[in-house]
């Protein structure tokens, strides 16, 4: 007799409803918060709707009209101008406050929360603030310069496109600097203190523990901040809406107030969808490259 070995029968696995259940709810915001209101742009771009008139089909005509809108190129230039500047000094100002704040020195702590109470502060009313300190009239910001016999009258913090800018800038450093110092210091405290420890018995010096052990582990944090900072700049709008409204001249007119100035004082949201598909698209395909970048630095 031979002896016949006895597989077991496998059954057919039930169904299961727990994974599904517990996707449904993020599934649904998604659903009701970004992919619904994405067709309606998309839909809302390719008709001619005035904010005040029914929508008629229009097309691609929307879209070819974008070149000739000479608010919304120049908000190109100045948008990408301001991303520029705003991501450079706030990088570099970070840097100088974490090794000030990171240092085993007393008040350490206090340094940190101070850093970071600015960014609790929402934008909108940290606008407001600065519009207060540096207006022409009770402005305490030309107070303090007159004070010093620096200038003779008011400075003009909003005057002239340069100032503009500068006067936006010192906000959004002031604002958002804390966060920028925070996430830093956490990835700073992630790199383990042994390696600075054998370097420095390798007679390695400061640079050369900065390039080769704090920035490799740092390159994961530096490139979401990095990624933060451009989009972020890249949709301004609350500080120049509430310190410049655009001005002087439309020289400090961003991508976003372009859109919104479409919308609500030209009256044409089916541009102002147009311009919104764009920018869109834009956003993505710049953090799909930035993560392309940041992934083949860390393969190497």
């Amino acid at each position: 007799m031979t002896a016949t070995t006895v597989r077991p029968v496998r059954r057919p696995r039930a169904w299961s409803w727990a994974g599904p259940l517990f996707v449904a709810p993020l599934a649904i915001i998604v659903l009701v918060l970004f992919l619904v209101p994405l067709a309606i742009l998309l839909f809302m771009s390719t008709q001619d709707w005035p904010l005040l008139g029914s929508p008629e089909p229009d097309g691609i005509a929307n879209f070819a009209a974008i070149p000739g809108n000479s608010l919304f190129t120049g908000a190109i230039a100045f948008t990408l101008l301001y991303t520029l500047l705003a991501t450079v000094v706030i990088f570099g100002v970070s840097f100088v406050l974490v090794a000030i704040s990171n240092a085993p020195r007393r008040g350490s702590k206090f340094y940190r929360t101070a850093f970071f109470l600015p960014y609790v502060v929402g934008t909108a009313s940290a606008a407001l603030i600065w519009l207060a300190a540096v207006n022409n009239q009770n402005g305490v910001a030309n107070a303090i310069l007159e004070g010093l016999h620096l200038t003779d009258g008011p400075w003009g913090f909003l005057d002239t496109p340069g100032k503009a800018l500068f006067t936006t800038l010192t906000l959004v450093v002031w604002k958002f600097i804390g966060f920028q110092v925070i996430v830093l210091l956490v990835g700073l405290q992630a790199v383990p203190e042994e390696l600075y420890e054998a370097a420095r018995m390798d007679g390695a010096g400061t640079w050369h523990r900065l390039r080769y052990i704090t920035f490799p582990f740092l390159r994961p944090t530096l490139g979401l901040l990095l990624i933060l900072s451009i989009t972020g700049s890249l949709l301004a709008f609350d500080q120049f809406q509430v310190l410049t409204k655009g001005g002087p001249d439309n020289s400090t007119v961003t991508l976003v107030m372009a859109i919104y100035n479409t919308a609500f004082r030209q009256l044409n949201l089916g541009q102002a969808a147009a311009l919104s598909v764009v920018l869109l698209v834009a956003l993505v395909l710049l953090n799909g490259l930035q993560l392309l970048v940041l992934r083949r630095g860390e393969d190497r």
